[in-house]
């Protein structure tokens, strides 16, 4: 940038979803909290509300930290590409790392009440989002963190893993709103249907949960809000693909 430049700035609009997610995202964790609180006694490790943890590691790991670490690559728009990277590997990772904890937390609460494990489709989703989304984010830091695949292979992974980003944390809300709804229809099955306040508690959240994720995918889909490449990423990634494939610059750009 040129000296008494002004500093570049965000297009309009983007902060405001931003700020509208950031704001969807902590009302669903305080009302999952609220919940578990209020009507399930509260989350305590190896107790009989051990389960309840499960439900809040999901929603603060697979979809509020999972929605931020998408959202990294619209928020720091002008930082150094190596640190958006390593920021949007390590949210990827820690949300890993508390949904573990709630995998965790429902089998052994399982296993002390003496209930069987991964006989419904909340489980079945579940966990076979889980075992992606540790796998996207294995091939994530494999080619782009820590690369060691050629410049072209780069490349052509890159629409894969955006694809499959997006595609796991729709999966992720679709495993959460199963869950809720069977753990209403297990806790309060007789009484769900009379409009009961823990029935609208419950079904509120998973109405922020889909807003949540609506204004997420806006802000991931909306082609002007994408990630400029700055310009000596630019110039670092022809030097890089010149050198390894033998391109001259011009060649195969867009």
């Amino acid at each position: 940038a040129m000296d008494g430049a002004p500093p570049p700035t965000s297009p309009t609009g983007l902060s405001a979803y931003v700020a509208v997610s950031q704001l969807l995202g902590l009302t669903l964790l305080a009302t999952t909290g609220a919940w578990l609180g209020r009507y399930r006694g509260g989350v305590a490790w190896h107790s009989p509300l051990q389960f309840n943890a499960h439900p809040l590691c999901m929603v603060l790991g697979m979809v509020f930290l999972q929605g931020d670490a998408l959202l990294v690559y619209r928020v720091f728009r002008h930082e150094a590409k190596r640190s958006t990277k390593a920021l949007h590997a390590l949210l990827h990772g820690l949300a890993l790392l508390i949904a573990l904890v709630g995998i965790i937390a429902v089998f052994e609460s399982h296993r002390a009440k003496g209930i069987p494990d991964m006989y419904s489709l909340h489980s079945w989703c579940g966990m076979a989002t889980f075992v992606l989304y540790l796998l996207q984010w294995l091939l994530g830091c494999g080619f782009f963190l820590f690369p060691s695949a050629s410049f072209s292979l780069r490349g052509w992974y890159k629409p894969q893993h955006i694809f499959f980003g997006i595609t796991l944390f729709i999966l992720s809300i679709a495993s959460c709103l199963l869950g809720i709804t069977e753990m209403l229809l297990f806790k309060i099955s007789d009484s769900y249907s009379q409009f009961v306040p823990e029935g609208i508690l419950a079904n509120t959240l998973g109405v922020l949960l889909v807003a949540f994720g609506l204004v997420v995918g806006y802000v991931l889909t909306r082609e002007e809000w994408k990630r400029p490449p700055l310009a000596e990423e630019l110039a670092l990634s022809m030097d890089f693909k010149t050198l390894t494939e033998g391109e001259s610059p011009g060649d195969g750009s867009q």
